[in-house]
């Protein structure tokens, strides 16, 4: 798959990524539905962020990749009046910004969390709702801004209000690669493809081209209403989860459920299961999830009380280290005498 500008330097393949199966599944249920509500990617330096976010860009046919600049001002990602137009006498007119430009494509902003939270508002606004609205200098417009946002961030230069990591639609957790087998794979890839870009890219044609009409159908299979039923145990595990999570309010189930769908699209199944549900439950919930409460696992599980110290142990379970009770013996100590003879011979006579 050629990239859309050939001015531009080549990308690394989405298909070539490696070592970060959470981040390759996040990015993937946010192109296939829009309406989860972004990716947050908290991690790192060195750890993908950036090269996966290009490259899931460049699955979609047509689709832009606009990068947020850090320094950016409401007026450049909104839009607003058209100085230009308006000093020429000519009308009031609109200037898109970068909500407009990413309309169908990926929304990039690196260090989301050292933007201003007005800034971030906006971002979560459009992505949520598919629509920019600019009311300012007298203007009043709207327009599609359907994208996929993608926020990085380093969790050590600071960290986002709960109130924004909840509007944020899915999250994933990087760490270093700490395989070593693994890391040299992924360094390997690397090496060559900066070596040679153009042979490269032509080794992963094939599973890029796949992964492409694999997105274009399941995009297509959630955009239909009738199509990826889910019953009411769908819905049932997901608020069983969003309630063991202890999460504020109910954005929670909606996400876990769109991002469900989503991944029974990518899956090729005819509806949505309980199944569906846990596969993407932790990319939902890890942001979500009060501090102090697990995630679930065999180590949260709810246990027994403990037994009494004397009671014997359950049937068909050994008390393992216990061992049997051996006779000790008594050894007699000698006293010496405390107390003076007149004391003990009047002891006596009594």
């Amino acid at each position: 798959m050629s990239p859309p500008h050939t001015d531009l330097p080549p990308l690394f393949p989405f298909a070539a990524i490696a070592g970060q199966p959470a981040l390759r599944q996040a990015l993937l249920l946010a192109a296939v539905d829009p309406r989860i509500g972004g990716v947050l990617i908290e991690g790192p330096r060195g750890t993908a962020k950036s090269t996966a976010a290009r490259a899931l860009a460049e699955l979609v046919a047509g689709a832009p990749f606009v990068t947020l600049p850090l320094g950016a001002s409401l007026e450049h990602v909104a839009g607003t009046l058209d100085l230009q137009q308006a000093l020429a006498g000519h009308a009031v007119q609109f200037a898109p910004g970068l909500l407009a430009r990413a309309h169908g494509g990926v929304l990039y902003v690196d260090e989301i969390n050292l933007l201003p939270d007005a800034l971030v508002d906006l971002l979560l606004d459009a992505a949520a709702s598919g629509v920019n609205v600019v009311e300012r200098d007298g203007i009043s417009h709207r327009h599609a801004a359907r994208f996929v946002l993608v926020g990085t961030m380093n969790p050590e230069e600071g960290a986002l209000r709960p109130q924004l990591l909840d509007r944020l639609g899915l999250c994933v957790r990087l760490a270093n690669v700490a395989e070593l087998a693994e890391r040299q794979a992924i360094v390997r890839a690397r090496l060559q493809f900066e070596a040679d870009p153009a042979a490269f890219r032509a080794r992963h044609a094939e599973a890029q081209a796949a992964l492409a009409e694999r997105l274009a159908a399941a995009r297509a299979r959630v955009q239909a209403p009738e199509a990826l039923p889910w019953s009411d145990a769908v819905l049932q595990a997901a608020a069983a989860l969003c309630v063991q999570a202890q999460v504020d309010g109910l954005r929670a189930d909606l996400v876990l459920l769109r991002a469900a769908r989503a991944w029974a699209a990518w899956q090729r199944d005819d509806a949505v299961t309980p199944a569906h549900v846990q596969a993407v439950a932790e990319l939902a919930l890890v942001h979500r999830r009060k501090p102090g409460v697990p995630a679930p696992g065999p180590a949260t599980q709810p246990q027994a009380a403990p037994a009494a110290a004397d009671a014997p142990p359950p049937a068909g379970q050994s008390d393992w280290g216990a061992l049997p009770p051996e006779p000790t013996g008594t050894l007699r100590l000698a006293v010496p005498e405390l107390l003076p003879a007149s004391t003990k011979a009047a002891a006596k006579k009594a």
